[in-house]
C-alpha cells in the first residue's frame, strides 16, 4: 500500500460504499476511542466493515470497531465511521485522510470529528466535553502532512487556508445545545500528537504554554483534509482523563475506554441537537 493515496484509490473505495447504500448522506461522523456506542443511535443502518473497502486504513485498536454505519439520525441521512485508523498504527498521514476523501466523493458536506483526549487545562475534568475552536498540528506543521504529495486538484488548492478549520456556526449550535441541556461544554484548542506513547509531564507543560487545552492522537489530519475539500467541520473532544502537569497520575487506554461510558450520553445529546438544527 503506497504512502500517498491516489484519485483512483479514492474513487474505487467510494464506488464500493456507494454501491452498498440506498441513501445519500450529507453529514458524516467520525467516532473516537470509546465513543463507538453512539453509532447505535442510527436508524435502519446499512453496515459496511471497513476491511471490505479497498485501500481503506483499517483500525487495529481496542474501542475502534472499524465499520461504516449509514442510516438516519434525527431525520438526517448520516454516515458514521465507527472507529478510525491512526498514524501510530503504521499508516501514512495521506492514508489516514482517505476516509474523509471518500466522504467528499460521496457528496458529504459536513463532518463531525470526535475524539477522546487528555485534559491539560487545569479547569477541565474527566467526562467534560470540549468544542474544538482550533488545533495545534505539531506533526503536519513540521513534516508528515496529509496533503503531502501531488495536489488532488479535484478537491482543493495546493495551499489551502487553515485560518478557520472549525466552523463557527456549528460551534455556536453545539454550544447552544450544551447550554440548554446543562452539559457545560468547554471551548478549547486541541493538540494532535502522533502517539502511541502518552505524553510526558514536560510534553504537557509545553503544550499548555503553547495554548493547548486538550491533547490526543487523531482528528488533526482529518480536519486538514476536510477543509482542503471544502467541508464544514465540527470537532468535539471527550475529556477522558485530567492530566496533572507535574506527572503524579498515570494514563491508560483502559481509562480512556471507561470514560467513554460517561462521555457518550453527553456527546449523543449534542450531536442529536446539532443535527436537528441543520
Amino acid at each position: 500500500m503506497s504512502d500517498i493515496i491516489t484519485m483512483q484509490e479514492i474513487d474505487t473505495a467510494a464506488a464500493v460504499v456507494r454501491g452498498r447504500i440506498s441513501i445519500q448522506p450529507k453529514i458524516a461522523l467520525i467516532l473516537g476511542s470509546g465513543l463507538g456506542p453512539l453509532a447505535d443511535e442510527v436508524e435502519s443502518p446499512a453496515i459496511i466493515p471497513t476491511s471490505e473497502i479497498p485501500h481503506w486504513p483499517v483500525s487495529t485498536v481496542q474501542g475502534h470497531s472499524g465499520r461504516l454505519v449509514i442510516g438516519r439520525l434525527m431525520g438526517k441521512a448520516i454516515l458514521v465511521l465507527q472507529g478510525r485508523a491512526h498514524y501510530y498504527e503504521g499508516y501514512s498521514m495521506s492514508r489516514i485522510g482517505l476516509p474523509v476523501r471518500v466522504m467528499q466523493r460521496l457528496g458529504i458536506q459536513t463532518v463531525v470529528l470526535t475524539n477522546a483526549a487528555g485534559g491539560i487545562n487545569p479547569d477541565y475534568s474527566a467526562g467534560d466535553l470540549m468544542l474544538i475552536t482550533d488545533h495545534l498540528s505539531l506533526l503536519p506543521m513540521t513534516g508528515p502532512n496529509p496533503l503531502r504529495g501531488p495536489n488532488l486538484d479535484d478537491f482543493g488548492p495546493r495551499f489551502p487556508d487553515m485560518s478557520q478549520v472549525y466552523d463557527q456556526e456549528l460551534i455556536a449550535l453545539a454550544q447552544k445545545v450544551s447550554d440548554e441541556a446543562n452539559l457545560n461544554a468547554r471551548r478549547g484548542i486541541y493538540a494532535g500528537l502522533s502517539g502511541p506513547s502518552f505524553e510526558t509531564p514536560a510534553d504537557c507543560r509545553f503544550l499548555r504554554m503553547a495554548g493547548a487545552d486538550a491533547v490526543g492522537m487523531s482528528t488533526v489530519p482529518e480536519a486538514i483534509v476536510a477543509r482542503h475539500g471544502g467541508q464544514r467541520v465540527l470537532g468535539i473532544s471527550g475529556i477522558s482523563n485530567k492530566i496533572d502537569l507535574n506527572g503524579t497520575n498515570i494514563a491508560s487506554h483502559e481509562e480512556v475506554l471507561e470514560a467513554g461510558k460517561v462521555i457518550v450520553p453527553k456527546l449523543t445529546t449534542i450531536i442529536k441537537g446539532v443535527l436537528a438544527s441543520l
